[in-house]
């Protein structure tokens, strides 16, 4: 079956595409972060909510704040790529729902007024927009290096004291370096995960 998008683009955004761990020096401006942005703010989520936040780390005492929270094999990546987003959820999106779902405004009061709801909600549909993110990192022709190893509760303090936000991932930008891929793991194949009922 031939799929809408071409060769090129399946192997840019999904076969060729790895994720980076070494970067060169160039950097990463606000304007193709814009770019990103105004193309994967269209990501679903439900009841249109858009709990995603970004935090750009530009500033080498903000760089310093973070990596010194990275765990051990991320620090060096970290304090080298051109840019690096933490990536976090709104636990408080509810405030923007009548304007982001209009048909349904009292859903911020009758869906989502207790918070526990709220921060599962907004983790499972921030981690999706995410997900979109990173793929439109590659669609600016960079590379993304998702991370997981950090200390989320020394995050969450010290970026987002407010304590309405919540680190979903940690994402270093940029245009890949020198020995930037490990091997390529394997995949399931499809029989493997993929059932009819």
């Amino acid at each position: 079956m031939t799929l809408a998008l071409d060769a090129a683009a399946q192997d840019l955004l999904f076969r060729e595409a790895r994720t980076a761990n070494t970067f060169t020096d160039e950097p990463v401006s606000d304007e193709q972060i814009q770019a990103i942005y105004d193309l994967v703010k269209y990501a679903p989520t439900a009841m249109n909510q858009q709990p995603l936040r970004i935090t750009l780390v530009r500033s080498p005492e903000a760089r310093e704040r973070l990596v010194n929270l990275m765990s051990d094999g991320n620090k060096a990546k970290t304090a080298a790529a051109p840019l690096v987003a933490i990536l976090a959820q709104d636990n408080e999106f509810h405030h923007e729902l009548p304007t982001l779902f209009p048909h349904f405004p009292q859903a911020k009061d009758v869906v989502f007024a207790e918070r526990p709801a709220r921060e599962a909600s907004a983790a499972m549909n921030a981690t999706l927009q995410a997900a979109y993110f990173i793929i439109g990192v590659r669609a600016a022709g960079l590379a993304a290096g998702p991370m997981l190893g950090y200390d989320a509760a020394g995050i969450n303090k010290e970026f987002f004291a407010d304590g309405d936000h919540s680190v979903v991932t940690v994402i270093n930008i940029g245009k890949p370096g020198e020995d930037a891929w490990y091997p390529r793991s394997p995949r399931l194949a499809y029989d493997e995960v993929v059932t009819t009922v």
